[in-house]
This record gives structure tokens, sequence and C-alpha cells, in this order.
């Protein structure tokens, strides 16, 4: 099955800008980089030109040999079976931090061959431009793409709901029809999580058990990646860190420690494996804000900090959790999963807010009494944001934040349907997505 991605909107922008640079798009890997850079060549070009720096040792070469971008173009014509003509061919060059050169050629293109439309992609760059490399500093555009989310799943789940979601223009509460359909392709989103190949598996109805395997292969491709390409001397290291992160987010207080990793490790000794994950695309670090003003990071205390992985489904089956998960009540009774969703539930909201606002989140403590989730910096405004799991929306946290700081609008996502009351924006959980949206209909 197709899956209709937003970004596709981003990459129209981009080839319709009269003077444009290159453009690359960063993320991890299995997101589906690669299938969008070839859909958007087959459906907005005439022809698209795929070169792959992974698969051919030969192709890089071809760069360290010249610099001259008339010189280069006749070379890749040799590798193609498309002509390579202005504003009529899209040439992509995937998994460019494979091959330095290739990435510092995108200077050159910019300024002597403005003419082309060309499209990079590499899920490792983060970790290569840590490295002693080249790079086209102000000659590139960059453009970040994330798993599939649940505004996406939902539009080929349910394309009627989505359409109801997606016109609405205000605060009204959500009829009960809609909230059942809702509920029900957000608990299917949520077992096989925004990965592309889990997302079509479930949508195809292929069982539970395929989506399982797949995000189980790709758990075991990520952690081959850490092996085939990080310090031989940080191997150790970011694969304890890797392996931490269910511990980390099933505690109370999911604030990161580094006991967890290992009894008496220390900050100094993981901060090198913990950036190799951050620039791998991996996980968030999202650290506490001492403070909310803005601009949010000058606030940040860098002692203290939360990680979560880049998708909730990869977390769920990392974190050997059955699906049934997400089809346990959460209002009533005792229930073995209940920590546990609270954190797959927050992995999921922050994956939601990180595609909509420029700013990554932070979280707020009071001297150890009470935690808000998230703090969001939106415009001007700093929000303070409570996930809950179940329709339960009490909780001290927010009232020791709402006498200390007084802000406008605060938001708590839960099962609690759509309003907006006395200055608290309640949010659906399955309407994370449209937060940015929602928040447009108070202060705009």
């Amino acid at each position: 099955m197709e899956i209709r991605r937003d970004i596709i909107t981003q990459l129209i922008d981009w080839k319709n800008k009269p003077k444009r640079n290159p453009l690359i798009i960063q993320g991890a890997r299995q997101i589906g980089k690669t299938w969008i850079m070839k859909h958007f060549g087959h459906t907005q070009f005439k022809y698209t030109a795929y070169f792959n720096f992974d698969s051919s040792q030969e192709l890089c070469n071809e760069f360290s040999a010249t610099k001259d971008p008339k010189r280069i173009l006749r070379l890749l014509s040799l590798y193609t079976d498309v002509p390579l003509i202005p504003s009529e061919t899209l040439i992509i060059f995937d998994e460019i931090q494979e091959c330095n050169p290739a990435l510092n050629s995108l200077k050159y293109f910019q300024e002597e061959a403005p003419g082309y439309h060309i499209i990079a992609a590499g899920s490792l760059l983060g970790i290569t431009l840590g490295k002693d490399s080249s790079f086209p500093v102000g000659k590139v555009e960059f453009l970040k793409m994330y798993p599939i989310s649940f505004k996406e799943f939902l539009y080929s789940d349910d394309p009627k709901c989505f359409d109801y979601i997606d016109n609405l223009t205000g605060w009204e509460e959500l009829p009960q029809i809609i909230i059942g359909r809702l509920e029900e392709s957000y608990k299917r989103y949520h077992v096989c999580g925004g990965m592309p190949a889990a997302v079509t598996a479930m949508l195809d109805n292929e069982g539970t058990g395929k989506v399982e395997m797949i995000l189980q292969n790709i758990l075991t491709s990520y952690t081959l990646d850490f092996s085939k390409h990080a310090p031989a001397k940080d191997i150790p290291r970011i694969t304890s860190l890797w392996n931490s992160i269910p511990s980390q987010l099933a505690k109370e207080n999911r604030k990161f420690l580094y006991r967890v990793v290992k009894p008496g490790a220390r900050a100094r000794e993981y901060e090198d494996s913990l950036l190799w994950l951050q620039q791998a695309g991996l996980i968030y670090r999202i650290f506490c804000c001492s403070k909310p003003g803005i601009p949010l990071s000058a606030y940040d205390d860098l002692s203290a900090f939360k990680i979560y992985l880049l998708d909730s489904g990869l977390l769920r089956v990392m974190a050997n959790l059955p699906a049934e998960i997400w089809y346990e009540p959460t209002d009533t009774g005792y229930n073995l999963y209940s920590e546990f969703k609270g954190a797959l539930t927050e992995n999921g909201v922050l994956q939601s807010l990180v595609n909509q606002f420029n700013t990554l989140p932070r979280y707020w403590v009071s001297s150890g009494t009470a935690e808000v989730d998230f703090i969001l910096q939106n415009k001007t405004s700093v929000i303070p944001a409570e996930v809950k799991a179940s329709a339960n929306t009490s909780g001290k946290s927010l009232s020791v934040y709402h006498n200390k700081y007084n802000p406008d609008i605060s938001i708590i996502f839960s099962r609690k349907n759509l309003r907006f009351k006395d200055g608290i924006a309640y949010i659906p959980l399955y309407l994370a997505d449209w937060t940015a949206r929602l928040l447009s209909y108070i202060q705009d």
C-alpha cells in the first residue's frame, strides 16, 4: 500500500523555488527516505536519476577525480539510462555520507550548475559531519524526515475519519462515532509504530506476527550499524546505552540515570556514545528546563535529561511487550503495563510534537515534588503539556507549574474529548499531530 507522506509538500515547495540549493534529507535508517526521493522524482519530474554511494565504490571514486560539475555530470551519465537535463531530471544522491567528495561537490553544483535539481540523503550524515570531513556550509538546504505519523497513518487507515479531523476549524467536541474510529486506528498505529515496512504490513492486514518480525529486524539492523559505523572504542557503550532505554523509561521518574546503564557509570564516559545515537537519529534527548523562558535552550539543565526512542512501535518491541498492551483498559483496576504504557504514550506524543515545532520540547521539575512532561516553545509562547495514558486528567504537577508561572495556555493530552476551557487545552492523544493547528485557533 502506498502511504501519502506530508513531506512531499515541502519537497514540491523546494522544487518550485526560483533560487534553491541542493537539498539534503536527514533522518534515521528505514524511515522511507529512499522511497520518498524516488516517489518525488517519478511524480514531479520527467526523469529521475538515482545514484547510491553505499553500493558503488567506483561511483564514489569518480567524485574524487574532479570538482567540475560539468565533468561530474558527464561521468554520472555513464551510470544511468536517463538524460540529466536541468529542470527536467531529479538527481538523487543516496547514502551520500559514504562519499565525502560527493557531499562536497554540492557546493560546486550550487555555484556553477544551479539549474539542476539535486537531492541527497544520508542516514548517518550527522555522524559523518562529526568527523574531520569537509562540508559545503551555506550551499545546501536541509529537510528533516521522521517516521510515519498517526496523521499519515489515519489518511490510509480511515480516510473519512481523517477528512473529518482535518477539516476541524475550532474546538468543538468530537462525536462518539468519530472517537471510536479514532481510538481504534490509534491502537493499530501504536502496535506497528511509524516505520514504513511495519505500517504497510498493518494496513495490508498481514497480521501482528508480521509486524513484530519487521520491527525486530529493524532493531537488529540498528545494532549491526553500531558495529559497522561507530568507533570501536564506543561500540560497547553505545550498545549498553541503547539496551538501557526501556529500563530508563520504565521508572516513574524517567530522568536518564547512568547507573541504569552500568553500575558506577559516569557521564563523561558515555557522552560521545549518547551523541552518536542522537546524530544517527535514533533517540531524542529532552533536557530539563530550569525556567520556562525564551529561548528554551538558554535554560537547559545539561545534567538532567530524558531519552526517548525515535519510534514508539520500536520501543514496545525493544521492551518485549506484546501488541495487546494497547488493548488493555487503563482507567480501572490494576494493570501490569500501566507504568510502561505511560512511557509509550509519552514517546508517541513526543513524536507528534517534534515535527510541528522548531524547538525540541523540554520538561520541567520543581524541587523533586512536581514534574511537567513537556514544555513547548510555540512562537513567543512557552506552553506546559502533560501526557496521560487514560481519561484521568488529575494531577498536581500542572497546578504547581500554574501557581509559579501562571501560563496563558496549558495542554493536557489524554483520552478525554477535545475541549478548551479556563486556559487548558484538552487534546485527545490521537489529535496530538494537530496540536500546532489547534493552538492557532487560540493564539492567532
